[in-house]
Formats: C-alpha cells, sequence, structure tokens
C-alpha cells in the first residue's frame, strides 16, 4: 500500500472502530437487573395505566394530515429567514418566493379538493 493510502486507511479504521467500541463499552457498562420485573413489559404512558391495547391501527388518513403538516411546517422554516431579509434580497427574491408559495398553495388545494385535510 502506498503512503497516499495511508490517511485513508486510518479513517477507515476510526469509522469502524468507534461505532464498534461505544456498542461494545455500552454492552459492557449497562445496568442489568438480576430479575426481570413484569412492568418491563408493560405499555408506558406517562405514569398513568395504559387504557386499551398499544397496537391499534390507525386510519391513512391521520399519516396523510400529519404529511400535509410536515409540509407547511418545512414552508415556514424557508420562509422566516427569507422575511427577515426581505429589505437585502432583492425582486428576483419576493419573485422567487412568490412562486414557491403559489406551488404550495396549488399542493394544499390539492389537499383540499381531494379531501385529504377533513378529519371524519
Amino acid at each position: 500500500m502506498s503512503e497516499e493510502w495511508i490517511p485513508a486507511a486510518i479513517y477507515l479504521a476510526l469509522c469502524l472502530a468507534i461505532p464498534v467500541g461505544s456498542l461494545v463499552a455500552a454492552a459492557l457498562l449497562r445496568v442489568r437487573s438480576r430479575v426481570d420485573s413484569p412492568a418491563k413489559y408493560d405499555t408506558y404512558e406517562c405514569g398513568e395505566e395504559p387504557d386499551g391495547v398499544a397496537w391499534v391501527r390507525f386510519h391513512p388518513r391521520y399519516y396523510v394530515v400529519a404529511l400535509v403538516f410536515v409540509l407547511f411546517d418545512v414552508e415556514a422554516a424557508f420562509l422566516f429567514p427569507w422575511a427577515l431579509n426581505i429589505r437585502d434580497v432583492g425582486t428576483i427574491a419576493i419573485v422567487d418566493m412568490a412562486i414557491f408559495l403559489g406551488i404550495l398553495l396549488a399542493g394544499w388545494a390539492y389537499a383540499v379538493r381531494k379531501g385529504a385535510i377533513e378529519w371524519q
């Protein structure tokens, strides 16, 4: 192996040694119980007694509403820094943001038309 590959080999060795070493150290240093408690296998709900079973099926509509929420949450993450610098960005940035908001509004209108946002 030539000398130019030595730093790459060291880096690869570190990339393998650190995660493996962390897992081994965690396995050796963990706190172990002498007896398995039945509470270990119970559903935990913030100190309250669980109401029903933990394995409940959710309607796909729930996930669609969650995805639409994430979409508009990401929009807000892009909109705030732009709004803080609106005086410095210029006209092209305002047009770009109008196009971005137009695309998001079209997606929202599509979701409303399909009934994805209505909670039944």
